[in-house]
């Protein structure tokens, strides 16, 4: 399994602007792509609801810190 991490340091008002902006497109993103497929289980429901609360979280312009982690599984998805 393949680990990638980045983290943003808000120190300033430009710095939460950049993570807000991140974020809101990270959401949209997401919502779209549910949308676009027509998932209709809880899982991405769940996900979506969790993307949502950081979004509603950064909104705030406060000092912070922002961590994205990816696990990349050694597996293939089953189509």
């Amino acid at each position: 399994m393949s680990r990638h991490e980045a983290t943003f340091d808000i120190r300033d008002k430009t710095d939460a602007q950049a993570v807000q902006t991140l974020m809101e497109q990270a959401y949209n993103a997401f919502r779209e792509e549910l949308q676009l497929h027509n998932r209709s289980d809880s899982a991405p429901n769940e996900v979506l609801r969790e993307f949502r609360e950081i979004r509603d979280a950064t909104k705030r312009t406060v000092p912070g810190t922002l961590t994205i982690v990816y696990e990349q599984r050694d597996e293939s998805f089953d189509d």
